[in-house]
């Protein structure tokens, strides 16, 4: 009786794993979401500029410019601050650090209203309020090539 070599078995299974890996990455990637993309809805950005004056505005001012206590929200700073980072890290920073405490929706619509003051457009679902769901969608300060 003749001993198989275990090195082959491995070797195959080696060249089996490359193949599916290589044909893996000639799937096309699904798209990447942005801010971009229509993330939030007017409505809902309507909901969080009633919510941003009531709860933020004493502090970053009526125009988003900030004040001496707190940053703007809007500007070149601001966009290049987060630029390329998960829309779910800004909604993570309201939620930590702001003395106010909002609702996981409150939250979502105030961050609504900072997009739709930074001209970023609307779409037709509004923005996800939990913080998982929007680390899938990338702030992305300008605007990139159309997609084919």
């Amino acid at each position: 009786m003749k001993r198989k070599n275990p090195f082959i078995a491995i070797a195959g299974l080696g060249v089996i794993g490359a193949f599916f890996g290589a044909l893996r990455a000639q799937e096309p990637a699904a798209p990447e979401r942005t801010v971009w993309d229509g993330v939030y809805t007017e409505e809902q950005a309507k909901r969080g500029e009633t919510l941003y004056e009531k709860q933020c505005s004493a502090c970053h001012g009526d125009k988003l410019a900030g004040r001496e206590s707190a940053p703007p929200l809007t500007g070149g700073a601001f966009l290049s601050n987060w630029n390329g980072l998960p829309l779910g890290d800004l909604s993570e920073r309201i939620r930590r650090t702001m003395p106010q405490k909002l609702t996981r929706q409150q939250n979502a619509d105030i961050l609504a209203y900072l997009l739709s003051f930074n001209k970023f457009p609307a779409g037709k679902t509004e923005l996800y309020r939990q913080a998982e769901m929007l680390r899938e969608i990338r702030f992305v300060s300008e605007k990139p090539p159309a997609r084919k």
